[in-house]
Protein backbone atom coordinates (compact mmCIF):
# COMPACT_ATOMS: atom_id res chain seq x y z
CA UNK A 1 0.00 0.00 0.00
CA UNK A 2 1.17 3.84 -1.25
CA UNK A 3 1.95 6.00 1.91
CA UNK A 4 0.10 8.51 0.01
CA UNK A 5 -3.15 6.33 -0.30
CA UNK A 6 -5.99 8.39 0.08
CA UNK A 7 -9.81 8.29 1.62
CA UNK A 8 -12.22 8.97 -0.62
CA UNK A 9 -14.50 11.65 0.10
CA UNK A 10 -17.68 9.58 -0.59
CA UNK A 11 -15.90 7.00 1.84
CA UNK A 12 -15.33 9.76 4.56
CA UNK A 13 -18.93 10.78 4.66
CA UNK A 14 -20.59 7.38 4.23
CA UNK A 15 -18.56 6.44 7.55
CA UNK A 16 -20.05 9.52 9.18
CA UNK A 17 -23.93 8.92 8.31
CA UNK A 18 -25.91 8.43 12.04
CA UNK A 19 -26.34 4.80 12.87
CA UNK A 20 -26.13 2.68 16.07
CA UNK A 21 -23.17 2.52 16.21
CA UNK A 22 -21.94 6.22 15.17
CA UNK A 23 -21.77 9.08 17.31
CA UNK A 24 -24.73 10.98 18.20
CA UNK A 25 -25.59 14.30 16.28
CA UNK A 26 -26.16 17.06 18.89
CA UNK A 27 -24.92 20.06 18.89
CA UNK A 28 -26.53 23.31 17.15
CA UNK A 29 -24.35 26.13 15.28
CA UNK A 30 -24.84 27.94 18.49
CA UNK A 31 -23.74 25.17 20.55
CA UNK A 32 -20.67 24.76 18.40
CA UNK A 33 -19.87 28.86 18.81
CA UNK A 34 -20.00 28.09 22.60
CA UNK A 35 -18.11 25.20 22.26
CA UNK A 36 -14.77 27.40 20.06
CA UNK A 37 -15.37 30.48 22.57
CA UNK A 38 -15.02 27.80 25.61
CA UNK A 39 -11.90 26.75 24.30
CA UNK A 40 -10.70 30.09 22.95
CA UNK A 41 -10.97 32.09 26.29
CA UNK A 42 -8.86 30.72 29.22
CA UNK A 43 -4.95 30.06 29.29
CA UNK A 44 -4.21 32.17 27.28
CA UNK A 45 -6.20 35.66 28.01
CA UNK A 46 -5.79 34.50 32.00
CA UNK A 47 -2.43 33.58 32.12
CA UNK A 48 -0.14 34.09 28.61
CA UNK A 49 -1.22 37.71 28.05
CA UNK A 50 1.31 38.72 31.01
CA UNK A 51 3.80 36.14 30.18
CA UNK A 52 3.87 37.16 26.39
CA UNK A 53 3.99 41.05 27.54
CA UNK A 54 6.56 40.63 30.07
CA UNK A 55 9.07 38.59 28.20
CA UNK A 56 8.69 39.45 24.21
CA UNK A 57 6.22 42.30 23.26
CA UNK A 58 5.11 44.70 25.92
CA UNK A 59 2.08 46.76 25.68
CA UNK A 60 2.40 45.84 22.23
CA UNK A 61 1.22 42.21 23.08
CA UNK A 62 -2.16 43.64 21.32
CA UNK A 63 -0.60 43.36 18.11
CA UNK A 64 0.90 39.69 18.90
CA UNK A 65 -2.59 39.10 19.24
CA UNK A 66 -3.52 40.47 16.42
CA UNK A 67 -1.07 38.73 14.43
CA UNK A 68 -1.93 35.62 15.92
CA UNK A 69 -5.80 36.16 14.78
CA UNK A 70 -4.12 36.48 11.32
CA UNK A 71 -2.89 33.31 11.25
CA UNK A 72 -6.23 32.07 12.89
CA UNK A 73 -8.24 33.63 10.30
CA UNK A 74 -6.41 32.45 6.98
CA UNK A 75 -6.27 28.71 8.50
CA UNK A 76 -9.96 28.91 9.72
CA UNK A 77 -11.57 30.09 6.56
CA UNK A 78 -9.70 26.61 5.05
CA UNK A 79 -11.04 24.72 7.90
CA UNK A 80 -14.47 25.84 7.36
CA UNK A 81 -14.48 24.92 3.76
CA UNK A 82 -12.93 21.71 5.00
CA UNK A 83 -15.81 21.03 7.93
CA UNK A 84 -18.29 22.00 5.66
CA UNK A 85 -16.90 19.58 3.03
CA UNK A 86 -16.05 16.43 5.10
CA UNK A 87 -18.48 16.45 7.91
CA UNK A 88 -16.44 13.45 9.98
CA UNK A 89 -14.18 13.85 13.37
CA UNK A 90 -11.39 13.85 12.88
CA UNK A 91 -10.21 17.72 12.47
CA UNK A 92 -6.99 18.31 10.23
CA UNK A 93 -6.25 14.35 10.53
CA UNK A 94 -9.07 13.64 8.33
CA UNK A 95 -8.76 16.91 5.82
CA UNK A 96 -5.04 15.93 5.28
CA UNK A 97 -6.34 11.89 5.11
CA UNK A 98 -8.59 13.02 2.24
CA UNK A 99 -6.18 15.09 0.27
CA UNK A 100 -2.44 14.21 1.17
CA UNK A 101 -2.27 10.73 2.05
CA UNK A 102 -2.05 8.17 5.38
CA UNK A 103 1.32 9.26 6.15
CA UNK A 104 0.72 12.96 6.26
CA UNK A 105 -2.73 12.20 7.94
CA UNK A 106 -0.88 10.13 10.46
CA UNK A 107 1.64 12.90 10.95
CA UNK A 108 -0.79 15.20 11.92
CA UNK A 109 -3.18 13.62 13.80
CA UNK A 110 0.00 12.28 15.75
CA UNK A 111 0.27 16.12 16.63
CA UNK A 112 -2.85 16.83 17.36
CA UNK A 113 -3.29 14.21 19.89
CA UNK A 114 -0.11 16.09 21.29
CA UNK A 115 -1.34 19.43 20.93
CA UNK A 116 -4.80 18.11 22.87
CA UNK A 117 -3.32 16.60 25.69
CA UNK A 118 -0.15 18.50 26.76
CA UNK A 119 -2.52 21.59 26.03
CA UNK A 120 -5.34 19.71 28.82
CA UNK A 121 -2.74 18.96 30.89
CA UNK A 122 -1.53 22.92 30.57
CA UNK A 123 -4.57 24.54 31.43
CA UNK A 124 -4.99 21.84 34.67
CA UNK A 125 -1.72 22.91 36.28
CA UNK A 126 -2.90 26.89 35.82
CA UNK A 127 -6.76 25.50 37.16
CA UNK A 128 -4.81 24.37 40.19
CA UNK A 129 -3.02 27.59 41.25
CA UNK A 130 -5.71 29.69 40.78
CA UNK A 131 -7.81 27.21 43.15
CA UNK A 132 -5.46 27.70 45.71
CA UNK A 133 -5.73 31.09 45.78
CA UNK A 134 -9.04 30.92 45.83
CA UNK A 135 -9.19 28.64 48.84
CA UNK A 136 -6.65 30.49 50.11
CA UNK A 137 -8.94 33.88 50.59
CA UNK A 138 -10.87 31.99 52.92
CA UNK A 139 -7.39 30.18 54.66
CA UNK A 140 -7.50 26.97 53.57
CA UNK A 141 -4.79 25.59 52.73
CA UNK A 142 -4.18 21.74 51.09
CA UNK A 143 -1.47 19.83 52.04
CA UNK A 144 1.69 20.95 50.07
CA UNK A 145 3.07 17.84 48.98
CA UNK A 146 -0.53 17.47 47.01
CA UNK A 147 -0.80 20.48 45.27
CA UNK A 148 2.41 20.85 42.96
CA UNK A 149 4.90 17.98 41.51
CA UNK A 150 8.14 17.50 43.01
CA UNK A 151 10.28 19.84 40.80
CA UNK A 152 8.14 23.84 41.07
CA UNK A 153 7.78 25.79 43.73
CA UNK A 154 4.54 28.11 44.25
CA UNK A 155 4.14 31.33 46.03
CA UNK A 156 0.44 32.09 46.98
CA UNK A 157 -1.07 35.80 47.43
CA UNK A 158 -0.97 35.41 51.11
CA UNK A 159 2.57 34.89 51.26
CA UNK A 160 2.78 31.00 51.58
CA UNK A 161 5.77 29.50 50.18
CA UNK A 162 5.31 25.67 48.52
CA UNK A 163 8.71 23.67 47.96
CA UNK A 164 7.75 20.65 45.58
CA UNK A 165 5.22 18.25 46.71
CA UNK A 166 4.30 14.41 45.53
CA UNK A 167 1.95 15.38 42.84
CA UNK A 168 -0.74 18.14 41.84
CA UNK A 169 -3.62 16.30 43.33
CA UNK A 170 -6.79 19.46 42.28
CA UNK A 171 -4.99 18.88 38.47
CA UNK A 172 -5.55 15.60 38.22
CA UNK A 173 -8.59 15.29 40.11
CA UNK A 174 -10.38 18.25 37.24
CA UNK A 175 -9.00 16.15 34.64
CA UNK A 176 -10.87 12.98 35.83
CA UNK A 177 -13.80 14.76 36.54
CA UNK A 178 -14.09 16.19 33.38
CA UNK A 179 -13.22 13.21 31.36
CA UNK A 180 -16.11 11.21 33.15
CA UNK A 181 -17.88 13.75 31.83
CA UNK A 182 -17.31 13.42 28.38
CA UNK A 183 -17.96 9.89 28.34
CA UNK A 184 -21.99 10.40 29.48
CA UNK A 185 -22.07 12.35 26.15
CA UNK A 186 -20.96 15.45 24.74
CA UNK A 187 -24.62 17.29 24.64
CA UNK A 188 -24.47 17.27 28.78
CA UNK A 189 -20.96 18.49 28.34
CA UNK A 190 -21.89 21.60 25.99
CA UNK A 191 -24.54 22.34 28.16
CA UNK A 192 -22.57 22.99 30.88
CA UNK A 193 -19.71 24.29 28.64
CA UNK A 194 -22.54 27.10 27.83
CA UNK A 195 -22.65 27.76 31.54
CA UNK A 196 -19.41 28.64 31.56
CA UNK A 197 -19.14 30.40 28.73
CA UNK A 198 -21.48 33.25 29.59
CA UNK A 199 -20.02 33.14 33.51
CA UNK A 200 -16.66 34.00 31.73
CA UNK A 201 -17.52 35.99 29.06
CA UNK A 202 -19.51 38.23 31.48
CA UNK A 203 -16.24 39.13 33.30
CA UNK A 204 -14.17 39.40 30.42
CA UNK A 205 -16.47 42.40 29.55
CA UNK A 206 -16.54 43.51 33.18
CA UNK A 207 -12.80 43.94 33.37
CA UNK A 208 -12.66 45.61 29.93
CA UNK A 209 -15.67 48.15 31.40
CA UNK A 210 -13.97 48.64 34.69
CA UNK A 211 -10.50 48.74 33.85
CA UNK A 212 -11.03 51.00 31.28
CA UNK A 213 -11.36 54.04 33.30
CA UNK A 214 -8.38 53.64 35.26
CA UNK A 215 -5.73 53.09 32.50
CA UNK A 216 -2.56 55.19 32.74
CA UNK A 217 -1.47 56.44 29.41
CA UNK A 218 2.05 56.21 30.76
CA UNK A 219 2.21 52.42 31.05
CA UNK A 220 1.88 52.63 26.96
CA UNK A 221 5.31 54.15 26.56
CA UNK A 222 7.20 52.58 25.19
CA UNK A 223 4.27 50.53 23.05
CA UNK A 224 6.71 48.63 21.52
CA UNK A 225 9.82 48.34 23.45
CA UNK A 226 13.44 48.24 21.72
CA UNK A 227 14.47 44.81 21.36
CA UNK A 228 17.39 43.64 23.50
CA UNK A 229 19.65 42.24 21.26
CA UNK A 230 18.22 38.88 21.99
CA UNK A 231 15.48 37.39 19.12
CA UNK A 232 12.00 37.61 20.77
CA UNK A 233 12.98 39.28 23.66
CA UNK A 234 10.67 43.22 22.65
CA UNK A 235 10.71 44.80 19.21
CA UNK A 236 9.45 43.37 15.84
CA UNK A 237 10.75 39.76 16.62
CA UNK A 238 9.47 39.95 20.09
CA UNK A 239 5.91 40.36 18.74
CA UNK A 240 5.96 37.67 16.42
CA UNK A 241 7.64 35.48 19.37
CA UNK A 242 4.32 36.90 21.69
CA UNK A 243 1.95 35.95 19.01
CA UNK A 244 3.68 32.43 18.86
CA UNK A 245 3.43 32.20 22.28
CA UNK A 246 -0.59 33.90 23.02
CA UNK A 247 -1.48 31.13 19.64
CA UNK A 248 -2.23 28.59 22.33
CA UNK A 249 -5.02 30.17 23.06
CA UNK A 250 -6.72 30.33 19.01
CA UNK A 251 -7.15 26.59 19.15
CA UNK A 252 -10.80 26.71 19.88
CA UNK A 253 -11.82 27.03 16.25
CA UNK A 254 -9.67 23.67 15.78
CA UNK A 255 -11.01 22.00 18.45
CA UNK A 256 -14.60 22.77 17.05
CA UNK A 257 -14.02 20.89 13.65
CA UNK A 258 -13.42 17.67 15.87
CA UNK A 259 -17.27 17.83 16.61
CA UNK A 260 -18.04 17.99 12.88
CA UNK A 261 -19.79 14.07 13.07
CA UNK A 262 -21.42 15.47 16.18
CA UNK A 263 -23.21 18.35 14.50
CA UNK A 264 -26.40 18.17 13.53
CA UNK A 265 -26.12 20.43 10.57
CA UNK A 266 -22.33 20.56 9.51
CA UNK A 267 -22.73 22.50 6.56
CA UNK A 268 -24.06 24.83 8.16
CA UNK A 269 -22.87 24.60 11.43
CA UNK A 270 -19.00 24.40 11.26
CA UNK A 271 -18.62 27.61 9.28
CA UNK A 272 -20.70 29.27 11.93
CA UNK A 273 -19.09 27.56 14.75
CA UNK A 274 -15.25 28.15 13.61
CA UNK A 275 -15.10 31.72 12.07
CA UNK A 276 -18.04 33.30 14.77
CA UNK A 277 -16.00 31.70 18.20
CA UNK A 278 -12.70 33.26 16.12
CA UNK A 279 -13.96 37.09 15.16
CA UNK A 280 -15.98 37.13 19.00
CA UNK A 281 -12.62 36.07 21.17
CA UNK A 282 -9.97 38.11 18.97
CA UNK A 283 -12.33 41.20 19.89
CA UNK A 284 -12.27 40.17 23.79
CA UNK A 285 -8.32 39.37 23.58
CA UNK A 286 -7.51 42.77 22.32
CA UNK A 287 -9.58 44.89 24.42
CA UNK A 288 -8.25 42.67 27.04
CA UNK A 289 -5.12 42.94 26.73
CA UNK A 290 -5.11 46.72 25.69
CA UNK A 291 -6.90 47.14 29.16
CA UNK A 292 -4.35 45.11 31.13
CA UNK A 293 -1.08 46.09 30.56
CA UNK A 294 -2.84 49.75 30.70
CA UNK A 295 -3.54 49.02 34.25
CA UNK A 296 -0.11 47.70 35.35
CA UNK A 297 3.85 48.54 33.48
CA UNK A 298 4.00 45.02 31.19
CA UNK A 299 7.44 44.64 33.34
CA UNK A 300 5.34 43.50 36.87
CA UNK A 301 3.85 40.93 34.94
CA UNK A 302 6.92 38.73 35.02
CA UNK A 303 7.00 35.41 36.63
CA UNK A 304 3.11 36.09 37.54
CA UNK A 305 1.45 33.27 36.73
CA UNK A 306 -2.00 35.81 38.16
CA UNK A 307 -1.95 38.81 35.62
CA UNK A 308 -5.19 39.59 35.36
CA UNK A 309 -5.17 39.33 38.86
CA UNK A 310 -2.59 41.22 39.51
CA UNK A 311 -3.80 44.12 36.75
CA UNK A 312 -7.28 43.99 38.22
CA UNK A 313 -6.00 44.69 41.93
CA UNK A 314 -5.46 48.35 40.47
CA UNK A 315 -9.14 49.21 39.76
CA UNK A 316 -10.06 49.44 43.74
CA UNK A 317 -12.62 46.53 43.04
CA UNK A 318 -11.40 44.65 45.31
CA UNK A 319 -14.86 42.89 46.01
CA UNK A 320 -14.99 41.58 42.37
CA UNK A 321 -11.48 40.00 42.75
CA UNK A 322 -13.13 36.34 44.32
CA UNK A 323 -15.78 37.04 41.32
CA UNK A 324 -12.51 37.69 39.00
CA UNK A 325 -10.70 34.10 40.12
CA UNK A 326 -13.96 31.93 39.97
CA UNK A 327 -14.51 33.21 36.22
CA UNK A 328 -11.05 32.31 35.58
CA UNK A 329 -11.39 28.38 36.99
CA UNK A 330 -14.75 28.45 35.08
CA UNK A 331 -12.60 29.26 31.52
CA UNK A 332 -9.87 27.36 32.74
CA UNK A 333 -12.65 24.22 33.01
CA UNK A 334 -14.30 25.22 29.58
CA UNK A 335 -11.02 25.01 27.93
CA UNK A 336 -9.91 21.85 29.32
CA UNK A 337 -13.58 19.87 28.64
CA UNK A 338 -13.26 21.23 24.99
CA UNK A 339 -9.14 19.84 24.17
CA UNK A 340 -10.22 16.01 26.41
CA UNK A 341 -12.97 15.74 23.78
CA UNK A 342 -10.70 16.96 20.79
CA UNK A 343 -8.19 14.88 21.47
CA UNK A 344 -10.15 11.77 21.90
CA UNK A 345 -12.15 12.15 18.79
CA UNK A 346 -8.89 12.20 16.99
CA UNK A 347 -8.02 9.09 18.14
CA UNK A 348 -11.53 7.49 18.01
CA UNK A 349 -10.90 8.25 14.03
CA UNK A 350 -7.28 6.89 14.21
CA UNK A 351 -8.78 3.59 15.68
CA UNK A 352 -11.45 3.63 12.84
CA UNK A 353 -9.48 3.85 9.88
CA UNK A 354 -7.48 0.95 11.48
CA UNK A 355 -4.17 2.94 12.48
CA UNK A 356 -4.54 2.32 15.98
CA UNK A 357 -6.23 -1.09 17.76
CA UNK A 358 -9.54 -1.09 17.85
CA UNK A 359 -9.88 -0.49 21.06
CA UNK A 360 -9.87 3.49 20.87
CA UNK A 361 -12.64 3.07 18.18
CA UNK A 362 -15.46 1.66 20.84
CA UNK A 363 -18.75 3.42 21.45
CA UNK A 364 -20.41 2.94 25.01
CA UNK A 365 -23.66 1.35 24.25
CA UNK A 366 -25.68 3.71 26.09
CA UNK A 367 -23.97 7.23 26.48
CA UNK A 368 -22.30 6.19 22.41
CA UNK A 369 -19.35 8.11 22.95
CA UNK A 370 -15.73 7.04 22.77
CA UNK A 371 -15.35 5.93 26.45
CA UNK A 372 -12.09 3.91 26.34
CA UNK A 373 -10.39 6.67 24.47
CA UNK A 374 -11.56 9.09 27.12
CA UNK A 375 -10.64 6.70 30.09
CA UNK A 376 -6.99 6.13 28.47
CA UNK A 377 -6.19 10.05 27.95
CA UNK A 378 -7.61 10.64 31.42
CA UNK A 379 -4.88 8.83 32.81
CA UNK A 380 -2.64 10.25 30.33
CA UNK A 381 -2.77 14.03 30.33
CA UNK A 382 -3.78 13.44 34.25
CA UNK A 383 0.17 12.06 34.50
CA UNK A 384 1.63 15.23 32.93
CA UNK A 385 -0.61 17.76 34.86
CA UNK A 386 0.30 15.74 38.47
CA UNK A 387 3.89 15.27 37.98
CA UNK A 388 4.99 17.96 35.11
CA UNK A 389 5.55 22.06 35.96
CA UNK A 390 3.53 24.05 33.73
CA UNK A 391 6.43 25.74 32.29
CA UNK A 392 7.79 22.29 30.86
CA UNK A 393 4.80 22.00 29.01
CA UNK A 394 4.96 25.32 27.54
CA UNK A 395 5.31 25.83 23.66
CA UNK A 396 4.63 22.52 22.57
CA UNK A 397 1.03 23.16 22.03
CA UNK A 398 1.43 26.64 19.98
CA UNK A 399 4.03 24.65 17.73
CA UNK A 400 1.64 21.75 17.12
CA UNK A 401 -1.44 23.94 16.31
CA UNK A 402 0.68 25.82 14.03
CA UNK A 403 1.75 22.95 12.28
CA UNK A 404 -1.80 21.57 11.95
CA UNK A 405 -2.49 24.77 10.26
CA UNK A 406 -0.20 25.02 8.23
CA UNK A 407 -1.24 21.26 6.98
CA UNK A 408 -4.79 22.27 5.95
CA UNK A 409 -4.00 25.12 4.24
CA UNK A 410 -2.30 22.85 2.04
CA UNK A 411 -4.79 21.05 1.75
CA UNK A 412 -7.13 23.37 0.72
CA UNK A 413 -4.83 24.43 -2.52
CA UNK A 414 -4.63 20.47 -3.52
CA UNK A 415 -8.46 19.91 -3.48
CA UNK A 416 -8.93 23.11 -5.35
CA UNK A 417 -6.69 21.28 -7.75
CA UNK A 418 -7.78 17.74 -7.90
CA UNK A 419 -11.49 18.12 -7.11
CA UNK A 420 -13.14 21.70 -8.23
CA UNK A 421 -16.40 20.21 -8.52
CA UNK A 422 -17.02 18.62 -5.15
CA UNK A 423 -19.88 20.13 -3.47
CA UNK A 424 -18.64 22.65 -0.86
CA UNK A 425 -21.46 24.40 1.16
CA UNK A 426 -18.62 27.03 2.23
CA UNK A 427 -15.63 27.73 0.36
CA UNK A 428 -12.49 29.88 1.34
CA UNK A 429 -12.58 33.17 -0.36
CA UNK A 430 -9.42 34.44 -2.69
CA UNK A 431 -8.26 30.95 -3.37
CA UNK A 432 -4.76 30.80 -3.36
CA UNK A 433 -4.27 34.06 -1.47
CA UNK A 434 -5.70 33.21 1.54
CA UNK A 435 -4.18 29.24 2.18
CA UNK A 436 -0.83 30.81 0.69
CA UNK A 437 -0.94 33.54 3.34
CA UNK A 438 -2.25 30.78 6.13
CA UNK A 439 0.93 28.84 5.24
CA UNK A 440 3.46 31.85 5.05
CA UNK A 441 2.05 33.59 8.52
CA UNK A 442 1.87 29.75 10.31
CA UNK A 443 5.52 29.35 9.34
CA UNK A 444 6.69 32.47 10.51
CA UNK A 445 5.20 32.09 14.01
CA UNK A 446 6.83 28.45 14.15
CA UNK A 447 10.29 29.88 13.23
CA UNK A 448 9.87 32.62 16.01
CA UNK A 449 9.32 29.65 18.48
CA UNK A 450 12.76 28.90 20.46
CA UNK A 451 14.36 25.94 19.61
CA UNK A 452 13.75 23.67 21.89
CA UNK A 453 10.25 23.49 20.72
CA UNK A 454 11.10 22.06 17.99
CA UNK A 455 13.17 19.33 19.63
CA UNK A 456 10.25 17.83 21.65
CA UNK A 457 8.27 18.46 18.34
CA UNK A 458 10.46 16.00 16.56
CA UNK A 459 10.82 12.89 19.63
CA UNK A 460 7.17 13.21 19.69
CA UNK A 461 7.15 12.69 16.18
CA UNK A 462 9.46 10.19 16.26
CA UNK A 463 7.40 7.85 18.67
CA UNK A 464 4.42 8.56 16.34
CA UNK A 465 6.00 7.17 12.91
CA UNK A 466 7.71 4.17 15.19
CA UNK A 467 3.85 3.16 15.99
CA UNK A 468 2.91 3.90 12.71
CA UNK A 469 5.00 1.43 11.09
CA UNK A 470 4.97 -0.95 13.17
CA UNK A 471 1.24 -0.85 13.71
CA UNK A 472 -0.84 1.62 12.03
CA UNK A 473 0.47 1.09 8.12
CA UNK A 474 -0.09 -3.13 8.66
CA UNK A 475 -3.70 -2.33 9.65
CA UNK A 476 -4.87 0.22 7.69
CA UNK A 477 -8.36 0.31 6.69
CA UNK A 478 -6.72 1.36 3.11
CA UNK A 479 -3.58 -1.56 3.01
CA UNK A 480 -5.69 -3.60 0.41
CA UNK A 481 -6.80 -1.10 -1.50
Amino acid sequence: MSLFARKSIPALIAEADESEKGLKRTLSSGALVALGIGAIIGAGLFSLTGIAAAENAGPAVTISFALAALGCAFAGLCYAEFASMIPVAGSAYTYSYATMGEFLAWIIGWDLVLEYALGAATVAVSWSRYLLELLAKYGIHLPAELVCSPWETLTLSDGTIINGGYFNLPAVIIVALLSLMLIRGTKGSAAMNNFLVVLKVAVVIIFITLGWSHIDPANYTPYIPENTGVKGHFGWSGIATGAAVVFFAFIGFDAVSTAAQEAKNPQKGMPIGIIGSLIVCTILYVLFAHVMTGLVNYKQFANDAKPAATAFAQTGYDFLQTALIVAILAGYTSVMLVMLMGQSRVFYTMSRDGLLPKFFGQIHTKYRTPFKTNLFFAGFVAIFAGLVPVSDLGHMVSIGTLFAFVLVCIGVLIMRKQMPDLPRSFKTPLVPFVPVMGIIVCVYLMYSLPIESWGRLAVWLAIGLAIYFGYGRHHSNLRDK
